[in-house]
């Protein structure tokens, strides 16, 4: 019997491993941004020639939407982080201010959320959609959480919340620093307790 190797995708090195590939292109969209990126700068990056590209990805837009996916399913995604240390709404919120405080500063050239500030204010119509899809997901996310508790204020909180997080990750890709974030995260976290126990109107 004669020994074959299997056969290798065209332009695509041995080295190529693609969960690595998306947590590279991940942290590129996440220090620049979407529209910063682009696929030339892409296949150095990840060490592959275009049409290996387009081949795994699809398109710049499939890359960047399994990048989305990679972080989401890490330590980035605070809610679910808060979710897990289990407790009332208002012990998860707080958690998820917290979270947010400590892991949106600038920390080796990435800082604030891929998912709020990745591809807001993109000049690419198919990106912005998208990373508003995500949002969306992120805030109903949120808002099922609090209508456990708090069913009437479920959607003015859920807007507390998103709203000051995309602030805080706006600041922090500004330069504000953990002691600032935390500052204010414990305001926010007082803020939703307030809202959450005033009563209507």
């Amino acid at each position: 019997m004669i020994a074959t190797k299997e056969p290798r995708e065209r332009g695509r090195p041995r080295s190529f491993v693609k969960e690595d590939a998306v947590a590279t292109a991940m942290r590129l969209f996440h220090q620049r941004g979407y529209d910063a990126v682009g696929v030339a700068e892409l296949c150095a990056a990840l060490g592959i020639k275009p049409p290996s590209f387009y081949a795994a990805f699809g398109s710049k837009l499939g890359l960047f939407e399994q990048a989305l996916r990679h972080y989401a399913a890490g330590p980035a995604n605070i809610f679910a982080r808060a979710l897990e240390g289990g407790g009332g709404v208002d012990a998860v919120i707080g958690r998820t201010f917290r979270e947010a405080a400590r892991l949106y500063p600038a920390c080796d050239g990435v800082a604030g959320c891929l998912v709020i500030d990745g591809a807001r204010n993109s000049a690419d119509a198919e990106a912005r959609a998208l990373g508003a899809l995500w949002k969306a997901d992120s805030r109903r996310a949120i808002r099922d959480c609090i209508a456990a508790e708090y069913p009437a204020k479920a959607d003015r909180l859920a807007d507390l919340v998103t709203t000051a997080l995309a602030g805080m990750s706006a600041v922090a890709r500004d330069g504000a620093d953990a002691d600032m974030l935390g500052d204010f995260a414990g305001v926010m976290e007082r803020a939703f307790r307030a809202e959450a126990g005033r009563a209507d109107d």
